[in-house]
């Protein structure tokens, strides 16, 4: 086979202009004919060394030549591959046989066969059990975490409204008061302490003891000690007496005093009960001696107004000795009662001590007792 031009210098195909030049100026010296004494060998070893770089050093030429040769490679590639796969059977006058080749039992998958096969669809991937589990418990966390951080911003803001109420009612600022302990029920409808504070306003500063009654109901169930209990049924059973509900509130003050024995308010309430409203008055006399009795014992002031009861009460039995002397004793302490005046004024009239009786009929008079002018007209002549 005969030499490529880059052959015939000596450099490769991807030779720069300054290494073909360079090889074409030393190869030129060594070959040139006047050397060698115009020997035909160097001859034709110049001409080729001329000619090569002829082509090469110019590079449009160059450029030229080297697709020659790409084509001229290709074609030798293609006659190869035709020898090694052509028919055994097949012969071509003139070129020697190849090596026999491996038998094979087909031709090589073309390229559209072996690069682009068609991929099958796959099915999208759905949700699992676990994955349904996994979404789960995470979204249940997530609730759980919101619902966590509201139970707490509401409890502190209840209490933070709650302590300024409490504030608000040691100040008597009645309507501040209650306004602001509704906002702490409001973010904690549960919240005894201020169920029992807005209840004890609506009964003594409002006089509201339908409202009452419903805020000492929904802070029992709140209620952690047996002594707030016991203060709990005996504010609800104030309220269901002046709501006209006798039997209801005899049964939450006998239900207090039950819990706490030592309520001497429920007893007093238990006993003013049933002195007017239930008439039983050997039980409500019963009563106030226990409330009165406690009273003392826990060195509190003198109940005048639950004493005159008492008194009342013996005057009902008609025990007119003992309801003198408790009319006597709370005369004694407020000389100005007109109330008691008239009540001595009624006894002395059931003993027929008809001048007594008009002596106190006219002291309660002159002590602005309206009843009592009437009574001593009637009976004073």
């Amino acid at each position: 086979m005969s030499k490529n031009h880059y052959q015939t210098l000596g450099v490769s195909a991807t030779a720069p202009a300054a290494e073909v030049k360079l090889a074409y100026k030393r190869l030129a010296v060594r070959f040139h004919p006047d050397k060698h004494g115009g020997s035909t060998q160097f001859e034709e070893q110049f001409k080729a060394v001329t000619a090569a770089y002829h082509v090469l050093g110019d590079p449009a030429r160059r450029a030229a030549y080297d697709h020659q040769l790409r084509q001229e490679v290709r074609r030798a590639e293609d006659a190869r591959r035709q020898q090694q796969y052509r028919p055994q059977s097949q012969y071509v006058y003139g070129v020697p046989m190849p090596p026999p080749a491996p038998l094979r039992t087909r031709r090589p998958a073309g390229a559209a066969e072996r690069h682009y096969q068609r991929i099958p669809k796959q099915r999208a991937r759905t949700f699992t059990r676990r994955d349904f589990v996994l979404t789960a418990a995470l979204l249940g966390l997530l609730g759980l975490f919101i619902v966590s951080v509201k139970v707490t911003m509401d409890h502190v803001t209840a209490v933070s409204n709650y302590e300024d109420g409490v504030r608000a009612y040691a100040r008597r600022q009645w309507s501040t008061a209650h306004s602001l302990l509704s906002e702490a029920i409001h973010f904690k409808p549960d919240y005894g302490p201020a169920l029992r504070r807005r209840g004890e306003l609506a009964q003594l500063v409002f006089h509201d003891f339908r409202a009452a009654r419903a805020d000492y109901q929904a802070a029992l169930p709140a209620s952690k000690s047996v002594p707030e209990t016991a203060e709990l049924l005996f504010r609800l059973g104030q309220c269901q007496a002046s709501l006209g509900r006798p039997d209801s509130a005899e049964l939450n003050l006998t239900r207090a005093v039950t819990m706490d024995s030592t309520l001497s308010a429920a007893w007093l309430a238990r006993g003013e009960l049933r002195l007017f409203e239930l008439r039983v008055f050997p039980e409500a006399i019963q009563d106030f001696n226990t409330g009165l009795r406690q009273r003392l014992a826990a060195r509190q002031p003198l109940s005048l107004r639950y004493l005159t009861y008492r008194g009342l009460a013996h005057y009902k039995q008609r025990d007119f000795a003992a309801a003198r002397a408790d009319y006597r004793r709370v005369l004694e302490n407020s000389p100005r009662n007109g109330q008691v005046c008239f009540l001595l004024g009624r006894l002395a009239q059931q003993e027929g001590n008809g001048p007594a009786a008009c002596e106190f009929f006219r002291r309660a008079e002159a002590l602005g007792y309206l009843y009592a002018a009437e009574a001593r007209r009637k009976s004073c002549r």
